[in-house]
């Protein structure tokens, strides 16, 4: 981005005959001397890598998506084989618009897309719950004593009298409010997930799985019949399927750094030569992802994309250094030299502030993000040699027309002598921030809009804000789904477990269905918990039934004997095989931020007061559980990611200035967009998750390079004897427009990610645009500000030295 220093380029020389092939470093003479046969070896390369890309799938894990070293996680994958379905299902709500669902029709129509649910790939058939389960079962007293059976009868035929007996099976199933709507107009089929598919081996396709789903859906909505789905599978496979739509916002940033870019040069064969390197490094990347053994997933799904607009900002730096040398006299080939000489080295440190703010997210144990992380590097590594290498060799064959480049002279020389005449009149109004009243407002606008932001950012939420899925947008198929999930039953989607571990055979015993349903009550008294269900609610529905239906008898029974004979019959999704583990289902509102705190915080209080050799209450299953845990790991990832990015940063910038009070000068700008930025999330109700925790150091990487150049120049010419003034006015002709141009660009490209039907999508663009344009306005008015009263003096009040 930045551009040398007058006294940097050099000298003119017209013919190649003139040139010194020789000189130069080792780096430029290999490459330069060797121009076709890097030439040929790109092409080779490019070749190969688009046809590896076609292995590239666009898919997610479940596992990639949770902390699986979180205590939480830990405890649920450790007894994941005991909780089938309870990380993973979906839940299919079968409603019907005319009647109840006890109607034959209906009835037939859900046992056919039961039927096809349960051949599947990837269904844990066993564990799969419908009217037409057999393991949905009634239990209730009857005049021949405690009797109980499957609540589609095995002789059900479809006849009034069967209809009428299905019905009182279902009032006496306790799956009122679960599987069955308060209001008989809809019931539900859970079809849980494996992560792999038993026949294959494979790992579930989401987006296949989501794709048949939709012809189900299409296949049985006809007669009054309306299917809702809900469920981690059909989240994964609607954001698959828009961002599929992902390639128009591609096209739409092509386009448009295209325009910006040629507005800018009035060159076509340079500026189409910029979209083709930034264009290559896209290929590379997604070539190399399947070579390395990785995917694209809907998070990662975004790197292409900020590859290529980090590409065009770092060609256009180049192409505006070979478009002045060019318009001075020098031969095409020996511009590109000079240009590679002086920005290669700048470049490269630009590019790895990038990586710096990419690679910090390794530190975040949550695997999709860690994924991300290794994407983005390997896309910056590409641009690496495809914009600091290969572009500058194929503008020494194009060059750029002599009109334009005579152009960008004039403006250049004309801009130079205004520095002791008249200055530009944008370039002086940023000058006056080196002066001591404009230095002083840009510092006491800066110091009241961060303390400001940080005074809103204490109200930044970790986790959801919105109910159902928020990754979407509000109005998608896949949230009114969830909000009639919630509108019809107790059980909502949105399932907390808390696992109770025992001794063997124990998980019946008096003391321990005590515990739990004291941990029930402490849930229920929640606002956010709807209802809960565990063993011992169920021992005291059974103890009630068993005497004659008695409310006064609706409590846990003392009698082994009488706990022992209700065990045999209850559902095995309360407790296992070896009766030493139980499951507590707190089934919640919502799964926002608040909701999850506080039943953590419920549950913890509960295990710390209760937990025993004999007994301990374990937090978490359930998708809910899972999202909690994934919760704590986002906050505490938050900072520590801030943290370690500075830090990074920070170290970078002291090494490229080798000055504290330099490093002072662009650091403070970025700390205090990132404050602005976390402002903007509360402003937007978005909160902390896994699909946001990245842009924030994503931000901080990029927007960097603004700073680093601008002091990069403004610090060589205050070692040259010039005044802050001048250095920065200086600064401003030699890479002024270009920080402009890619602060406009890359904030434009990533603020049409706002039209995107991907709510997380259009969330990361808004929040992607604000940190880059606002690291812009920082590195032009806040770092001469800053300057202006940190850089040492000698001589006149604006006469900075000693900058080393």
């Amino acid at each position: 981005m930045a551009h040398a220093p007058a006294s940097s380029v050099g000298p003119v020389i017209a013919r190649l005959e003139d040139f010194d092939s020789r000189s130069g470093t080792v780096v430029e003479r290999g490459f330069f001397n060797n121009r076709l046969i890097v030439i040929l070896l790109c092409v080779l390369v490019t070749g190969f890598l688009g046809w590896r890309s076609a292995d590239l799938r666009l898919n997610a894990a479940f596992e990639k998506m949770i902390p699986t070293g979180h205590p939480y996680i830990a405890n649920f994958l450790e007894n994941r084989k005991q909780l089938a379905g309870m990380g993973n299902s979906l839940r299919i709500a079968v409603e019907t618009k005319e009647g109840t669902i006890f109607d034959a029709a209906y009835l037939d129509t859900l046992r056919q897309l039961n039927d096809e649910l349960f051949l599947l790939p990837g269904v844990d058939r066993p564990y799969m719950k419908s009217l037409w389960a057999p393991a949905v079962r009634w239990s209730g007293v009857t005049e021949e004593g405690l009797d109980g059976g499957p609540v589609i009868p095995d002789d059900y035929k479809g006849s009034p009298e069967d209809l009428e007996q299905v019905r009182l099976n279902v009032e006496r199933s306790g799956e009122i409010g679960q599987l069955i709507a308060a209001d008989y107009k809809s019931s539900i089929v859970l079809v849980p997930l494996q992560e792999r598919i038993a026949e294959t081996g494979e790992r579930i396709d989401y987006y296949a799985v989501s794709e048949r789903i939709e012809a189900l859906r299409s296949k049985y909505e006809k007669g009054g019949i309306v299917i809702h789905v809900t469920g981690f599978a059909k989240v994964v496979g609607d954001l698959i399927a828009g961002l599929k739509q992902v390639l128009i916002f591609f096209a739409a940033a092509i386009a448009i750094c295209t325009a910006v870019l040629y507005w800018y040069t009035r060159c076509i064969r340079s500026t189409l030569l910029v979209v083709l390197c930034s264009l290559i490094a896209v290929i590379w990347l997604l070539g190399l992802l399947p070579l390395l053994g990785y995917e694209l997933d809907p998070y990662s799904m975004l790197v292409p994309f900020l590859v290529f607009a980090i590409g065009m900002s770092h060609g256009a730096q180049k192409m505006n250094g070979i478009m002045q040398d060019i318009g001075r006299g020098t031969h095409k080939l020996i511009a590109a030299r000079y240009t590679f000489r002086r920005l290669f080295l700048a470049g490269l440190t630009a590019l790895l502030a990038d990586a710096v703010g990419f690679a910090v997210l390794m530190v975040i144990d949550i695997k999709v993000i860690q994924d991300l992380a290794v994407t983005a590097s390997i896309g910056v590594a590409v641009l690496i040699f495809t914009n600091l290498v290969l572009l500058p060799i194929l503008l020494s064959y194009t060059g750029v027309s002599q009109a334009v480049a005579r152009r960008s002279l004039r403006a250049e020389l004309a801009e130079q002598g205004d520095v002791a005449h008249k200055k530009h009149p944008f370039w002086a109004f940023l000058d006056l921030f080196t002066r001591r009243r404009g230095a002083t407002v840009a510092v006491v606008l800066g110091a009241v809009m961060g303390l400001g932001g940080l005074l809103v950012a204490l109200d930044l939420k970790i986790g959801d804000t919105d109910p159902g899925a928020p990754e979407l947008r509000a109005d998608s198929r896949y949230n009114r789904d969830n909000a009639f999930m919630v509108r019809n039953y107790a059980a909502s989607s949105d399932v907390y477990i808390v696992m109770v571990r025992t001794p063997q055979y124990a998980c019946a015993h008096y003391n321990t269905l005590m515990a739990v349903d004291a941990l029930e009550r402490d849930l229920r008294r929640l606002p956010g918990v709807e209802t809960t269900n565990s063993l011992a609610g169920l021992a005291k529905i059974a103890n009630a039934g068993m005497s004659e239906g008695s409310l006064k008898w609706y409590a846990v029974p003392r009698s082994q004997d009488m706990l022992n004979a209700i065990i045999t019959r209850a559902p095995r999704e309360l407790f296992n095989q070896n009766c030493d583990l139980l499951t507590v289902y707190a089934y919640l509102k919502d799964h926002r931020a608040d909701t999850l705190d506080a039943v953590v915080a419920t549950v913890e209080a509960f295990a710390a007061r209760y937990n025993s050799a004999d007994i301990r209450f374990l937090n978490a299953a359930g998708n809910a559980g899972i999202e909690a845990a994934t919760n704590i790991v986002v906050k505490q990832a938050n900072r520590e990611m801030l943290f370690l990015v500075y830090a990074a940063v920070i170290l970078l910038a002291f090494v490229t200035f080798r000055s504290w009070r330099a490093v002072v000068c662009a650091v403070v700008p970025l700390i205090i967009t990132s404050m602005l930025c976390e402002a903007l999330m509360v402003g937007l109700n978005i909160g902390v998750k896994v699909a946001t925790l990245p842009v924030i150091a994503l931000g901080v990487g990029i927007g960097v390079d603004y700073s680093l150049y601008v002091m990069t120049v403004t610090l060589a010419r205050l070692r040259d004897g010039m005044t802050l003034s001048e250095a920065y006015y200086q600064a401003l002709v030699f890479t002024g427009k270009v920080v402009v141009l890619t602060g406009i660009t890359l904030g434009i490209a990533v603020a049409t990610w706002a039209l995107s039907p991907i709510k997380f999508q259009a969330d990361m663009g808004i929040l992607l645009a604000f940190m880059f344009v606002w690291n812009m306005v920082g590195a032009l008015v806040l770092l001469p500000a800053l300057a202006h009263f940190l850089l040492p003096r000698k001589g006149g009040a604006n006469t900075p030295v000693g900058v080393a």
